[in-house]
């Protein structure tokens, strides 16, 4: 048996998709085996199952139902040749031994060589003078193959319209790989016979095609008149009596060749044979490329959309942002562990989130788990569970996180604040997906995906020995960074437009926008809490504000003393005299340290990188350098 869904209507028209030995899922998500981008469709829409000798289709309590021959079902057996209909999408259900058929006819390569009479050679130049004999003929050509944008039947539809000017038993066009010094190579071959079609095989000499390739020159070869002894004859293929073949030349770049030849004893090519299909050759590599180049763009525009078109709760569309968005799309259909990175409020837990969603797991649970909020103690029973008695407190059986997790995800935040002997037993769930429970005995199997982050260094961690150098490569195994938003700004105006429509909703207050200079302040700012800080400021001005515009008191006095025009000169006003506070509060810390930034930064009570980014704030890194 050879089960497949035809499609006959919809976004997959006249696309078979072949069944595969396990259940197929089709529906609207990214996981699903056969996924059909429509609104009508569910996102687990029906699912089609082997069960024995036979196939059933059900129902997934979809939104707008399941139909097998325009009766709604639940569940139903599928036979030979019924219709099922999902959404705007209908499927014939094909289950016979019955091959596809083919549109091009084999191809089969010769390697005799050129014997006999002489060969004729044509450039285009010497075929120029033919257009206008053959208007007609050309315009027909012309119209229908550019009307064509897939190269299958461009190709077809260009012979067919060729053995009706050309008296050619058999056709073939053969478009060559990337380079055109490779003419043993090609990319594509398309062959028809005049009368058999697709299912009779083509001869090619691959002799006449190299000369023609390495020439850019058309080729004729023809029986001598004089001459019944095939083994004479100026050509490969001994059934030939006669063989035209011209390259398709686009700006000097070789695409291919297109070859007639004929074994009718009655029928012999001449040269207005050879000068018509020269110039034919020469509309028709124009259609042909343009067509590559069509197809070429539909899978890439395909691809782009197949990564935008995942479901996340993330704001932006810096390009930063859309690569996150693409490597998302990419690893969420897999089972790998995937570890995100970045600084803290970055949005890694909604990129794991973003992950378990459009994943084949996204009907199964997702578990966060915060490893820096929890003590050694706890954590440890939260992650693996505990059996009644294990410890002073323990009055019950309790079942740990990954436990819970079971056929889902669990998310591992701040993963670089592990123990060394948790990190132990971590390791081994991720190599043997099996642990026990605190105090048990008893091993317990699981099936969950892992996702960890952390905004530590966790090489620098391995490196002072904090963290395990294997635990760090099971891990590993992708690495998803998530930016600052300082190095993506031009989200930001989203982030707080986003921000402060949420906040307004939730303080029941009418909050058009945002004021022009307090958007500069916000696009100006450095954030060192990324987006969550974001959010807080404009949690803040909503709750504060007064007016029906975010504006520039309503911000944080970080914010707006950022935004104080550092020149050194004394200030006029209350921001500008803070800024000028606080230049000269660093200089004199560093001066005391003798120039260490980092017991300057003990001195003030900061941390080393927020005084780095004060220094470079305040352009006071040439001041403190003289």
């Amino acid at each position: 048996m050879k089960p497949r869904l035809a499609s006959i209507t919809g976004k997959l028209k006249d696309t078979v998709i072949p069944m595969t030995e396990g259940p197929v899922l089709i529906g609207r998500q990214t996981g699903a085996n056969l996924r059909i981008r429509n609104a009508a469709v569910s996102r687990r829409h029906a699912m089609i199952e082997k069960e024995g000798d036979r196939y059933v289709i059900a129902d997934l309590d979809s939104r707008n139902g399941t139909f097998v021959n325009n009766i709604p079902v639940k569940r139903c057996e599928l036979r030979h040749g019924d219709r099922v209909q999902i959404g705007e999408s209908e499927f014939f259900f094909l289950i016979e031994e019955t091959e596809d058929p083919s549109q091009t006819s084999e191809i089969r390569f010769d390697e005799v060589p050129l014997l006999g009479g002489p060969a004729v050679r044509m450039t285009y130049s010497d075929a120029m003078y033919v257009m206008a004999r053959d208007l007609s003929a050309f315009l027909k050509i012309s119209t229908t193959i550019n009307a064509i944008r897939n190269l299958d039947k461009l190709q077809k539809a260009l012979l067919e319209l060729l053995f009706e000017v050309v008296p050619a038993g058999h056709g073939a066009i053969l478009l060559t790989a990337t380079h055109a010094d490779c003419p043993d190579e090609f990319s594509s071959t398309f062959g028809l016979d005049r009368i058999a079609g697709p299912t009779q095989t083509v001869n090619v000499s691959r002799t006449i095609v190299r000369r023609a390739l390495t020439d850019k020159a058309a080729i004729m070869l023809s029986e001598p008149d004089n001459s019944d002894d095939l083994n004479t004859v100026s050509l490969i293929a001994a059934r030939s009596r006669s063989v035209l073949c011209v390259p398709l030349i686009m700006l000097d770049r070789v695409l291919g060749v297109i070859y007639l030849d004929t074994d009718d004893p009655t029928t012999k090519f001449d040269e207005s044979h050879l000068q018509l299909l020269t110039a034919v050759a020469a509309i028709s590599a124009v259609a042909i490329e343009n067509v590559r180049n069509f197809e070429r763009l539909q899978s890439e525009n395909a691809r782009l959309l197949s990564d935008a078109d995942i479901e996340h709760n993330m704001v932006g569309e810096s390009p930063l942002l859309q690569r996150v968005y693409q490597l998302i799309s990419k690893v969420a259909p897999t089972d790998s562990t995937v570890l995100i990175s970045g600084e803290s409020g970055t949005g890694k837990e909604l990129a794991a989130r973003a992950i378990h969603r459009n994943s084949r797991r996204a009907d199964k649970p997702f578990i966060a788990v915060n490893c820096a909020a929890l003590a050694e103690s706890l954590l440890e029973s939260e992650l693996f569970g505990h059996e009644k008695g294990a410890f002073t407190g323990a009055l019950v059986q309790k079942k740990g996180r990954l436990e819970i997790a079971e056929g889902g995800t669990i998310f591992l935040d701040e993963i670089g604040e592990l123990s060394l002997a948790l990190q132990t037993k971590l390791l081994r769930v991720l190599q043997e997906r099996e642990f026990e429970r605190v105090g048990g005995n008893r091993t317990i199997k699981i099936d969950v995906r892992l996702l960890a982050a952390s905004n530590r260094d966790l090489e620098d961690a391995m490196v002072r020995g904090g963290f395990r150098r294997d635990l760090y490569f099971r891990l590993n195994v992708v690495n998803l960074k998530m930016p600052t938003l300082r190095d993506r700004r031009e989200d930001i105006p989203l982030l707080a437009n986003y921000f402060a429509r949420k906040y307004a909703d939730r303080c029941n207050r009418v909050v058009f926008g945002i004021s022009p200079e307090a958007k500069r302040l916000l696009m100006n700012y450095e954030w060192p809490g990324n987006v969550r800080e974001l959010e807080n400021a404009i949690e803040r001005a909503i709750v504060l504000g007064t007016t029906d515009h975010i504006l520039t008191d309503d911000l944080p006095e970080a914010v707006v003393e950022f935004q104080a025009d550092p020149t050194g000169e004394s200030g006029s006003n209350y921001h500008e005299q803070v800024v000028q506070m606080k230049r000269k509060m660093i200089v004199d810390a560093v001066k005391q340290a003798n120039g260490n930034y980092t017991a300057a930064a003990r001195l003030l009570n900061l941390h080393p990188n927020y005084l780095h980014r004060l220094i470079r704030n305040l352009n006071l890194k040439d001041e403190l350098n003289r």
